[in-house]
């Protein structure tokens, strides 16, 4: 189960990679949130997890990225920009399921 968990991250990854980003949310804030940013974030992390386990630092960055896409998604009024955030906060999440799954 684990290792499909890995696939499957490694799968949204890899969709994440091949979408364009969003029309307009280059330079946006959403929520007291820089979408680039937080793009780039989750990606990081992603990836992070894939490596390998990640210290405690970065493990409560990627809980603060789950949190931010929470409060962030609702209000992103973009029918294309909603669709892409929220496959990068499905990859986040999975992101951190893994992690969760590690402590085990």
């Amino acid at each position: 189960m684990f290792e499909e968990k890995l696939d499957a991250l490694a799968q949204l990854m890899a969709e994440h990679l091949a979408a364009p980003f969003p029309p307009g949310f280059r330079g946006l804030a959403i929520e007291g949130e820089e979408m680039v940013l937080l793009d780039a974030d989750a990606y990081g992390y992603a990836s992070g997890v894939l490596k390998g386990s990640l210290n405690e630092q970065r493990r409560a960055g990627l809980m603060r990225l789950t949190a931010a896409f929470e409060k962030v998604l609702p209000a992103i009024d973009d029918e294309y920009g909603a669709k892409y955030y929220t496959h990068v906060r499905d990859m986040v999440v999975l992101a951190a399921e893994i992690e969760t799954l590690r402590d085990r």
